[in-house]
């Protein structure tokens, strides 16, 4: 599932694929393929994504337009 956000909170922080996954403790590609929805995202991803951007999993999800 491709989740578009996700790639535009990363870009709205000013962070390459490469800087990111490096927060996230796994590889550049791995990442990569998150954003192009080519691999599920796991649930400790999302909630250390939520826990940088300071939004809900649903937010990223795009199941609400509400960031919190």
């Amino acid at each position: 599932m491709y989740f578009k956000r996700i790639e535009e909170l990363r870009l709205d922080s000013d962070l390459t694929i490469k800087q990111l996954s490096s927060i996230l403790g796994i590889h550049r590609d791995v990442y990569s393929r998150y954003e192009k929805g080519l691999r599920t995202v796991p649930i400790d991803i999302l909630i250390k994504l939520a826990d940088l951007y300071d939004c809900s999993i649903d937010y990223l999800v795009e199941r609400t337009n509400l960031k919190k």
